[in-house]
């Protein structure tokens, strides 16, 4: 996926054609990918897996903020995983809801690579420490 990029993303629910809608993100200029909410099934993901830059598992029911990590979200996340490695595609993992000190770094070793955190930050006085706070539970990033 390119620096800079934008993406453009949806439920595969939202479409009655999901191909078509993939396209016409692409037409446009843009990266696109797929949104899975916690209960939707990965089976639109299996077929689209050659044309999506991005996939974003939910890991609450989307509505509202400050909401708790469904933990089962970890298995989703694997499985995500293993479609991307197997595609050999370089394929954006990211995920949104829930995200914290005390989970992203179980949430990255199960294979995501880009993090939606919202609470954990903005809940914070300092947010450049929140930040810092959830860079430092990562395993790949170097500790400051």
């Amino acid at each position: 996926a390119a620096a800079g990029a934008t993406y453009i993303s949806f439920h595969p629910e939202a479409s009655n054609h999901v191909d078509r809608s993939l396209q016409l993100i692409r037409d446009v200029g843009c990266q696109c990918g797929l949104v899975f909410n916690p209960i939707s099934s990965l089976d639109s993901l299996a077929y689209a897996i050659d044309q999506v830059d991005l996939v974003l598992l939910m890991s609450v029911n989307p509505g509202f903020g400050g909401q708790t990590f469904i933990p089962a979200t970890l298995k989703k996340i694997r499985e995500v995983r293993s479609l991307i490695d197997e595609s050999g595609r370089q394929i954006r993992l990211q995920v949104d809801g829930g995200i914290g000190v005390s989970n992203i770094g179980a949430v990255a070793e199960a294979g995501a690579d880009t993090f939606v955190a919202g609470s954990a930050i903005f809940n914070q006085k300092n947010y450049k420490k929140g930040i810092e706070q959830l860079r430092n539970e990562l395993p790949s990033v170097p500790k400051s």
